[in-house]
């Protein structure tokens, strides 16, 4: 392919994600984010952790290495998968306190201390220079390979400057993009949706490479899982692939602290959240984004050692194989996303140390420099962080590009991924202590991190660039695994000794608890001269935010005092919010000394202390009796949903229900009717006057059964039924209910199951009314019964508590769980009304008498068919009794 080709190929491509962080800030600033929030859009922006060093690395690793290239992806995996419950209380308690970077959590954390904060950013600084060095190389060197394989000829003359427009170009965007807005803690929706975007075209890249070697370079899957063993069988390598236990270790807990305090990382994953609960989608597609970029890490590494000339780089086989196929487009694609691991890995890191460079080194020296200005003086303090800012991404790109052309792409640098992230790993024991261990203060933090430093710098990042030598180790341990163990203990031993042995400051105490127990933090320095103090803090925010800002802001805060004007009081909640919204735009450290500087603050007493934890204790209270509210609420909104849905059910059964009485009273009246004009006629013969007139009395009896149940279920449910209480035997009333219901369908034969010895039991009750009970349910049994051989089994036994206990239960289909809970209401009909043959009053009838009795009748689920449970008490209430 043309290097002008590329090139230009390459400069459409970097137009296209201008245009997509242009389109995503103006929507953002219309307020349309609703698909710049996706989850989706998070995930991706992840992806930024798959840098050049990932995406041309990993295969020179494998090549070298086999499959210890598989920590790198493992860490993470390890991190999203296993814990991501603590990243999501990471973000929510980042968020709180409006922390804009790694150092500025740390500075957050112990005592607001910049010191600490600029210790942390020094490290990041160092770490980070030779690592976007390596991005620029990275882009370097995958020009040469086109410019080498041009058709004209190899065009070394058109590399020149490659590195130096690349880091130009991206500077220029990260300054467009990533200093808009003032507040570091704000989200960069351009430069995260044009990330997000990066990161598809690279893993499309990655895979189509991917599959080209598996399926266009081997004869499929089993062809290159051969090609892999006899790789790892040739001697030239084998050494390099043993897996060696104690380095994977260290590669995994590295890479896994990497993810945490990389500034990128950090970055896009806890400043750029929206809210903590991006962490749900995240924390499966993240890790299934790292294996699909891993899937086919070594298959590219072994083809890629076969097919090419001997001395070609590693590193770049992702390029070399398809252009050595001759498969143009596809070597760009992978170009392109190469270009896409190595440019988004700058601009993230350039915002994430820019950020902390301008916040814990430039804005704190310059106010060092000067005095506070009296609040009529009008000096932009505004102007002046967003141009350090600006100033600090160039230095920043510009110090890689400088390291890039002063190594002269060095071999060095291909270690400098791992140099990086053992460099930030030693941020990590002050993180995760100052997170779960209230415990932890700022001397233990300072002697944790230091003596990290000193030891990384002196084992792992000077041997890296060739100044001393690696750490003397007995023979068969590795060097590197050897310095990052000992740089990690003594970090860790220093940091917990010096945190037993030292006592945090009230401002620590307070802010251990609210990390610790992701509680809101309530700022309660006490105000020099309160009543004149709130003009100056306004001054300040003005500088600090401009004019308008910080009116509104000001104004918004005294009428939620009830305050008219602009000045509210300064309460401990309003200097809490000022602080925490001042922290998003210069860091805490420096909006805590700037807020006390101006207001005058003193320094905080026990007494002070203790009346803050009061007030935790009680916003802790108030938040648990909120939750029981809301759970309470739930609970009867549930309820009534249930209730409602049983009344529409019900109001079914109602209008189905006077349908069958209408049709049940017409049908009697009607045939009393016709049959008694019969009669009239005079010409009847006795015989038929008979008949006609016994057709009317069994028409009356059915008419008054009717009416009868309809009273009987009237007088129940109105409490006025009078009970006839005496002592019966349970088996002499279930044989005459037997007896009683066995002409409802006489011609079916039932088999009647009972235990006779068991039903010989004294119950103190209405033995007409139990009888009625007892009667409803067999005849039932025997009308719905649908099994082939009918069977009913009737148990009784005594409780403990005294009463009976009367299981009925059949051998057909039961009853639709559906509709168990309405079977005992008035209007419910388990069949049709044709095939019932009655008004469906009988199981409520039966309800009603088992309240009366004292005892209940209640519908048992899984028994095999319809199983009903009759329970009688000792005796009836007294309440039910005759006077």
């Amino acid at each position: 392919m043309p290097f002008e080709a590329l090139l230009a190929t390459c400069l459409a491509y970097v137009a296209l994600m201008f245009g997509v962080a242009y389109a995503a800030d103006r929507a953002a600033a219309r307020g349309h984010v609703r698909w710049l929030d996706h989850p989706l859009v998070y995930t991706l922006s992840l992806s930024v952790y798959c840098s050049a060093w990932t995406f041309y690395g990993a295969v020179g690793y494998a090549s070298r290495s086999g499959l210890e290239f598989a920590t790198i992806y493992l860490g993470p995996t390890l991190v999203f998968t296993a814990a991501w419950w603590g990243l999501r209380r990471l973000v929510r308690v980042a968020r709180m306190h409006h922390v804009t970077s790694v150092a500025d959590l740390i500075s957050a954390r112990f005592g607001k201390s910049n010191r600490l904060a600029a210790i942390v950013t020094l490290i990041a600084v160092i770490a980070s220079t030779p690592y976007i060095a390596l991005q620029l190389q990275s882009v370097r060197l995958s020009f040469e390979v086109f410019a080498t394989n041009a058709p004209n000829g190899p065009d070394t003359g058109a590399m020149g400057g490659t590195a130096l427009w690349v880091a130009a170009g991206l500077a220029l965007f990260t300054i467009l993009f990533g200093t808009r807005n003032l507040a570091a803690d704000e989200r960069h929706h351009g430069v995260v949706t044009a990330i997000a975007l990066e990161a598809v075209v690279k893993l499309l890249a990655f895979v189509a490479l991917g599959v080209f070697v598996v399926w266009g370079l081997a004869d499929g899957p089993g062809d290159m899982l051969d090609r892999i063993a006899r790789t790892a069988a040739d001697p030239a390598v084998a050494e390099g692939w043993l897996l060696k236990p104690d380095r994977w270790t260290a590669l995994i807990l590295v890479s896994a602290a990497a993810i945490l305090t990389l500034p990128r990382m950090f970055q896009v994953m806890v400043v750029e959240a929206a809210d903590e609960e991006r962490l749900h989608v995240a924390g499966w597609a993240f890790p299934a984004y790292l294996f699909i970029m891993s899937l086919f890490v070594l298959p590219i590494a072994v083809m890629g050692r076969e097919l090419l000339p001997a001395g070609s780089d590693p590193d770049l086989y992702v390029l070399t194989l398809p252009a050595a196929a001759g498969q143009d487009m596809l070597a760009l694609l992978v170009f392109l996303g190469g270009f896409s691991a190595a440019t988004s890995m700058v601009v993230m890191c350039a915002i994430a140390v820019a950020t902390m460079v301008s916040n814990h080194w430039l804005v704190p020296a310059w106010l060092a420099l000067r005095r506070i200005p009296a609040p009529d003086e009008t000096d932009d303090l505004r102007g002046f962080v967003l141009n350090a800012r600006r100033m600090a991404i160039l230095a920043v790109v510009a110090a890689g590009w400088v390291y890039h052309e002063a190594s002269g792409g060095a071999a060095a640098l291909a270690a400098m991924g791992l140099v990086a992230f053992t460099g930030m790993a030693q941020v990590l024991p002050a993180m995760l202590g100052g997170l779960l261990w209230r415990g932890a203060n700022r001397k233990g933090a300072y002697a944790g991190i230091g003596s990290g430093l000193i030891l990384w710098m002196a084992l792992i990042f000077l041997p890296s660039v060739g100044v001393g030598g690696d750490l003397p180790v007995p023979a068969g341990v590795d060097p590197w695994t050897a310095a990052v163990a000992l740089s990690l203990s003594l970090n860790t031993l220093a940091f917990v000794g010096m945190s037993i042995f030292g006592f945090p400051d009230p401002v620590e105490r307070l802010q251990g608890l609210s990390f610790v127990s992701a509680v809101e933090p309530i700022r309660h320095s006490r105000m020099l001269r309160a009543d004149d103090r709130s003009e100056p803090l306004l001054a300040m925010a003005r500088r600090v935010w401009g004019p308008d800002a910080a009116l509104r802001y000001f104004q918004a805060e005294a009428r939620a005092q009830g305050k008219t004007g602009y000045l509210p009081d300064l309460t401990p909640r309003f200097l809490t919010r000022l602080e925490r919204r001042l922290a998003g735009s210069i860091g805490s450290a420096t909006a805590h000394a700037m807020i006390d500087r101006v207001a005058g603050g003193v320094a905080l007493t026990v007494a002070d202390l203790l009346q803050v934890a009061d007030e935790a204790q009680r916003a802790k209270e108030e938040t648990q009796r909120l939750e029981a509210a809301q759970a309470e609420l739930t609970r009867t909104a549930r309820q009534l949903r249930q209730a409602n849905d049983k009344l529409t059910a019900l109001s079914v059964q109602k209008d189905a229900f006077l349908g069958q009485i209408s049709h049940e009273l017409r049908t009697p009246m009607t045939s009393v009717r016709a049959f008694s004009e019969i009669l009239k006629d005079p010409t009847l013969t006795p015989e038929e006057r008979g008949r006609f007139a016994g057709i009317i009395h069994d028409e009356a009896g059915r008419l008054t059964r009717l009416l009868d149940d309809l009273l009987d279920l009237s007088v129940l449910e109105s409490g006025r039924a009078q009970l006839t209480v005496t002592v019966a035997n349970l088996h002499d009333l279930i044989g005459r209910a037997l007896t009683a219901a066995s002409a409802t369908r006489p011609e079916r034969g039932f088999l009647i199951d009972r235990d006779l010895p068991a039903e010989h039991l004294g119950v103190i009750t209405d033995a007409d009314r139990l009888l009625q009970v007892l009667i409803n349910v067999i005849s039932n049994a025997r009308k719905y019964c649908d099994a082939a051989h009918p069977v009913l089994i009737i148990r009784v036994r005594r409780p403990e508590s005294g009463g009976a206990v009367i299981d009925i239960v059949d051998n057909g289909s039961g009853i639709d769980s559906g509709r168990q809970s309405l079977i005992f209401e008035k209007f419910a009909r388990l069949n049709d009304p044709a095939r019932a043959g009655g008004a469906g009053l009988g199981l409520a009838i039966c309800r009603e008498i088992m309240l009366t009795l004292g005892g209940e009748i209640s519908y048992l689920p899984g028994q095999g068919g319809a199983a009903f449970r009759i329970q009688l008490p000792a005796r009836p209430p007294s309440g039910s009794l005759p006077d």
